[in-house]
């Protein structure tokens, strides 16, 4: 028996509900939260007959970037777009190319086009299908798009040219404005804020009061834009976090596209519950960004001939936190709950690197080699560290999906007790650490003295996994 809507999709404007018994999807029963049927929907699309009618974004996404990688890297090899082995914590010994986000980019926006046009074509070939639903469904909204390019051209120039931090930061807030404007993840804080509004008898969170001297009135939504503050946070965050894994050879690609297949599955979900008008989008730009990862991963992993830049970690922490805000879509919060458990690898590394950056007095932009990554390559090898960050990110990932069908608590008390012996484990590390260095100190150091021991080479002070690539200056 699968309860009816609850009264925050009702507030939403959800279609009417029918009572009573509804088909499972699939092999598998409908998660908490998802609601029966809509009274128009006759028998549903099980998550297998949808994903077999969209599985061609997918090989689209797959097959472009496959053949577009080996494009992208011979244009960085001669231009001069490399990752110079600058300092001790690099992998490489030799220069390799930049431009992989290029890549996946082209890959994805080749596979969103494919969406574009199929339906359009003449005479129709079907390789896209749609599933029942009581919504008229999008397409992948332009805003989503526009976001992307910004902010793989923002990757892109800081790749080529080295930007600011501050001009990085302005381009991801335009990209998250983009989101905002079109209401992707604005009723994201639904799920939390409409229970305080019942208890003040103001549900939808919204007030108008006139303005004094310009004879108009204004309008106020709490709930909107508590989410466009939830979406800049968001946004910022994750293009930062997924910054920082890509640190090993196939590392961030392998997480995300880990994170993307466990998203994909709770979009399956949620298309065949039909929830809402974002159902269909969800599942193309899942897919899209799914294949175009595993195009790439064959030339990013060990050994390495190129890797991501900026413009692919950004691109791909931008991609999955839209995928994420997009879950609460419908006011379903513990949705986006789920979406950040299964995106816990780059969260948990962030926080460690704010927290031990905080411990060492240092600036929170200077990069150490201190990663989650960096520890177990220390201990494993690059092979061993990248599988053990995979099998993590897979765990976390079966949680998240296990949290849509409703153990909530018991998800919950897993997530927390994983991510609390990772997080422990690598402060008391740190802190060993930082107990060893006075002991190591040269004795000028020790007397207060800033002479530079010249036994030691001086501490890289690169700010990113690799100098930035420089053409090489005319002879």
């Amino acid at each position: 028996m699968i309860e009816q809507v609850d009264t925050i999709s009702d507030s939403l404007g959800s279609p009417p509900i029918v009572g009573g018994q509804v088909p499972p999807i699939g092999d598998l029963p409908l998660p908490q939260g998802f609601g029966a049927l809509p009274a128009n929907a006759d028998i549903p699309s099980t998550p297998m007959e949808i994903f077999h009618t969209t599985i061609s974004v997918f090989v689209v996404a797959f097959l472009v970037t496959l053949f577009v990688t080996p494009l992208m890297r011979q244009l960085a090899l001669r231009n001069g777009v490399v990752d110079m082995p600058s300092d001790s914590r690099k992998m490489h010994s030799t220069p390799i190319a930049y431009l992989g986000g290029v890549a996946i980019f082209i890959g994805m926006m080749a596979a969103i086009a494919f969406t574009y046009i199929e339906p359009d074509l003449e005479p129709r070939i079907d390789l896209i299908g749609t599933h029942l639903s009581a919504y008229d469904q999008m397409s992948i909204p332009f805003s989503i798009v526009l976001g992307m390019m910004l902010i793989m051209l923002t990757g892109l120039l800081d790749d080529v040219t080295q930007l600011s931090p501050r001009i990085k930061i302005g381009g991801q807030l335009i990209a998250a404005a983009a989101l905002a404007m079109n209401n992707i993840g604005t009723t994201v804080a639904a799920g939390v804020l409409q229970p305080i509004g019942k208890l003040i008898g103001n549900t939808t969170l919204t007030w108008e009061f006139a303005v004094p001297f310009f004879n108009t009135t204004a309008h106020v939504d709490l709930i909107y834009w508590t989410g466009v503050v939830i979406i800049a946070l968001f946004v910022l965050g994750a293009c930062n976090a997924s910054n920082l894994i890509d640190g090993l050879d196939g590392l961030c690609t392998g997480v995300t596209s880990i994170a993307l297949g466990a998203l994909l599955i709770i979009a399956l979900l949620m298309a065949a519950a039909d929830t809402g008008h974002l159902d269909g989008a969800r599942v193309t730009l899942c897919l899209a960004a799914l294949g175009a990862t595993l195009g790439f991963l064959p030339y990013n992993y060990k050994p390495a001939n190129i890797f991501l830049g900026d413009a692919g970690s950004m691109l791909l922490g931008y991609i999955t936190i839209v995928l994420i805000l997009s879950l609460g879509d419908t006011g379903k919060t513990h949705f986006v709950v789920a979406g950040l458990v299964i995106y816990a690898i780059p969260i948990i590394d962030t926080t460690l690197a704010m927290v031990r950056r905080r411990l060492q007095h240092r600036p929170m932009s200077e990069a150490d080699d201190q990663h989650l990554h960096h520890m177990l390559q220390r201990w494993l090898g690059v092979h061993g560290a990248v599988l053990s960050l995979y099998g993590l990110a897979l765990l976390f990932g079966a949680l998240g999906v296990w949290l849509t069908f409703g153990r909530v608590r018991v998800v919950m008390t897993f997530a927390l007790v994983l991510a609390s012996f990772i997080g422990v484990t690598a402060v008391k590390l740190v802190r060993r650490q930082l107990s060893a260095e006075p002991a190591a100190m040269p004795a000028s150091a020790a007397h207060g003295r800033s002479d530079p021991d010249p036994q030691q080479p001086p501490r890289p002070v690169s700010p990113t996994r690799g100098s930035k690539p420089r053409k090489p200056e005319p002879v």
